[in-house]
């Protein structure tokens, strides 16, 4: 079976544990948390009319989950309504002083926050197309239970959501989202700017700018992150710095390049380094990834995919939205080795039928049925082997 660099090198697994991580092979580390704070796990969504979706079960794992679909088939959108809750939470626990939740709050927040992820014109064009009004229902389970929050909204809502289960406590840790495009290159004055100036860009965007502005945690890097960054950084032959007059350079064997000129592939690894070396992806967080695949080539593929599975052992929940057989085909190698038993993923697979989408869901890639797009991809080898070419 093929190990990657980061599983070749790190971990003991322990599925007692919140994400599975004991400590090192090598003894460098006796445990994955880079915080006291306790890991609060995203388990289950269950979405009832929400835009393709009539109704749907996603039982999640703690490691690492993986969306595929065709184009259409709302692999963005159940990504984003799991980001769009936790990020409303998290958002309101970093306030100064921030109280405990109530509803009247956290029905203003989510539905904020909802516009400004998915920008609609208003909340109820969310609901799914049908006669007569409707209603979206939104249920999100978590480990630990008081995290659990449930709310809906109808098709005439503008701004608003009726909240049927008040979480009892904040989420105290960011997640990231990644869009399809990397965000570095934009990253000068985008958050203040998003901030003062209407932009039709999602809020996403901005999130995550934010984020790559964090500072850089202090002292030298402890095992974890020097595990994780040392492929990245190799991949990009440089390290990714903030400079004082606010933009990202590429600083390696062939000097400081400012980052507009570093390939976008090249890009994306950076955005992932910089949130490594902050501390940002080391903090029990979550990370949510849209089209990793996009602008990179197979060699650059397969690093990235033993990067994601890398984090999501030592305490980040990953969420991968994909129509790759390249990628899927990378983790089912990296995860085929029965040294690795305890690893936690779930597979999703987006089916449109006449009444909307299906998701068939399980513990292996084999268990999300048949993907039209993966297929063609596999149809295309048999062409190609039996050409005459």
């Amino acid at each position: 079976m093929y190990d990657g660099p980061f599983l070749g090198r790190v971990l003991i697994y322990d599925a007692n544990r919140p994400n599975g991580v004991l400590g090192s092979t090598h003894g460098h580390c006796s445990r994955f948390r880079h915080n006291t704070r306790e890991a609060i796990l995203l388990k289950r969504m269950t979405v009832r009319n929400l835009t393709v979706f009539p109704e749907v079960d996603c039982q999640f794992g703690r490691n690492l989950n993986v969306v595929v679909g065709e184009n259409g088939t709302g692999k963005t959108h159940l990504l984003k309504m799991a980001y769009s809750v936790l990020a409303a939470s998290w958002e309101e626990s970093r306030k100064p002083n921030a109280a405990a939740p109530t509803k009247a709050l956290l029905q203003s927040r989510l539905a904020e926050k909802l516009i400004n992820v998915f920008r609609p014109e208003h909340l109820g064009r969310l609901v799914s197309r049908q006669r007569g009004r409707a209603r979206c229902d939104i249920a999100v389970e978590c480990e630990p239970e008081e995290a659990n929050v449930s709310f809906s909204f109808g098709t005439i809502s503008k701004r608003e959501v009726a909240i049927e289960k008040l979480p009892e406590r904040w989420i105290e840790v960011s997640p990231a989202w990644f869009p399809t495009r990397e965000l570095l290159t934009i990253y000068p004055n985008f958050a203040s700017i998003y901030e003062s100036r209407y932009l039709e860009y999602e809020e996403t965007w901005r999130d995550t700018c934010r984020l790559l502005g964090e500072p850089l945690r202090r002292g030298p890097r402890d095992h974890i992150a020097d595990t994780l960054l040392v492929p990245l950084e190799d991949a990009m032959d440089g390290k990714l710095v903030l400079e004082n007059n606010g933009r990202f350079y590429l600083n390696g064997s062939k000097g400081n390049i400012e980052i507009s000129l570093v390939a976008e592939g090249l890009r994306k690894f950076g955005m992932l380094a910089r949130l490594i070396s902050n501390g940002t992806l080391l903090n029990n967080c979550y990370l949510f990834w849209d089209e990793p695949e996009a602008n990179l080539n197979p060699r650059l593929v397969a690093k990235l995919a033993d990067a994601i599975v890398g984090l999501s052992v030592v305490g980040v929940q990953v969420f991968i939205a994909t129509h790759s057989l390249f990628l899927l085909r990378e983790f089912e190698m990296l995860l085929g080795s029965r040294n690795h038993e305890a690893y936690d993923a779930r597979f999703f697979g987006l089916h449109a039928e006449k009444d909307g989408v299906r998701i068939d869901q399980g513990s292996s890639i084999d268990d999300v049925g048949d993907i039209g797009s993966l297929d063609e991809e596999l149809a295309q080898s048999d062409r190609y082997m039996n050409s005459e070419i």
